[in-house]
């Protein structure tokens, strides 16, 4: 009996021969567990969907929610779903989907889990924005959108500018943005002391982070620029995993990376000024999903396909618990904040033993 023989009634598998055997073995696992991980959070998103469809002042059984969805015949139960909950629903998904993929764009970018618009400060920037258009008496959705979209693109534009010096590193532009972001929350709360009370208590509900005035008709105009973003997203998953590798890697590889690492802020700065223009800043749904999502796939760089799938399970999971576990509905963001927090510090405390 051969050696061969032996391998094959152990039940042993050889790698297959030739180049790129190994690896390519490595990318068909890589790939299956993505597939894996993403039909089974899309099935706990479904299901998610489904029950906070159902909740609420008017209850609604899984099987009336689907025929509402499905089988609409105009009574009652179809206005309830399709009206009244299913805008705050596909709000929670779409933008918790947002948020994770800007999350991941920066993490991967800065090569740290703490690489998020949340700490870098761009969220803030676009918060910053939409205050000072909210003020300055144009806070229609149009015009805060357009307030926190050029908050946000600004404040990645300073950041970018005085992290550059000699090349933009990972540790100097997470530096750098700390620090714009804390000057930011100073501006905003010396904004909100100067401004007329009620203009401020507008700005300032505004700014905890709710889903609760979600509707169609801010929905879409935001679901489709973000629907726009998802080519150039696709287009830079190739050049951003290069980077991954090093500049001098990535260079290697015909990147060209000054130009790269400036496309990933501003797309992913768009991301995040969407969201927080149509329901204020939302925090570290952005910091948490990708982490969570590499740890899911345990594969060699943080995920976006996945990571968007995650963030969508989390806000929503984030709204369920903001509208029916506190005794009464309070924001979102408020929720994600505490959620985050505990993640933040767990995150903190494991890098520190490493």
């Amino acid at each position: 009996m051969t050696g061969q023989d032996v391998t094959a009634r152990r039940g042993h598998r050889t790698a297959p021969s030739g180049p790129g055997g190994p690896a390519r073995v490595a990318r068909e696992l890589r790939l299956r567990r993505t597939v894996v991980v993403t039909l089974i959070l899309s099935g706990i998103a479904i299901v998610l969907a489904v029950v906070a469809l159902g909740l609420g002042k008017y209850p609604l059984t899984p099987i009336e929610v689907l025929e509402a969805v499905f089988v609409p015949d105009g009574g009652f139960a179809t206005t309830v779903v399709l009206e009244w909950r299913a805008p705050r629903v596909v709000a929670a998904l779409v933008f918790g989907a947002a948020l994770a993929v800007s999350g991941a764009l920066f993490q991967s970018l800065t090569r740290n889990p703490l690489g998020s618009p949340d700490v870098i400060g761009f969220s803030t920037g676009a918060y910053t924005g939409a205050v000072i258009v909210i003020i300055a008496g144009a806070g229609t959705f149009v015009g805060t959108a357009l307030g926190a979209l050029a908050g946000g693109l600004l404040t990645a534009i300073l950041v970018y500018a005085l992290a550059r010096r000699g090349g933009v590193s990972s540790f100097r532009l997470i530096v750098v943005g700390i620090g714009v972001t804390a000057f930011l929350h100073a501006l905003n709360t010396w904004m909100l002391l100067r401004a007329q009370t009620e203009v401020a208590m507008t700005a300032s509900i505004w700014g905890a982070g709710s889903l609760a005035l979600a509707q169609w008709s801010q929905l879409v105009p935001a679901a489709v620029i973000l629907i726009l973003l998802v080519p150039a997203v696709a287009l830079l998953a190739g050049p951003l995993r290069q980077l991954e590798l090093g500049d001098e890697t990535a260079r290697s590889h015909g990147v060209r990376v000054e130009p790269t690492r400036f496309a990933v802020l501003i797309v992913g700065v768009m991301l995040t000024a969407v969201v927080t223009a149509a329901t204020g800043p939302i925090a570290f749904v952005a910091l948490s999903a990708p982490q969570l999502a590499l740890r899911l796939e345990r594969g060699p760089g943080v995920p976006i396909l996945s990571s968007a799938v995650l963030g969508a399970v989390l806000l929503l999971a984030a709204d369920l618990v903001a509208q029916h576990a506190l005794g009464g509905a309070v924001p979102v963001g408020v929720v994600t904040i505490v959620m985050g927090g505990a993640y933040l510090v767990v995150l903190l405390a494991l890098q520190a033993r490493r």
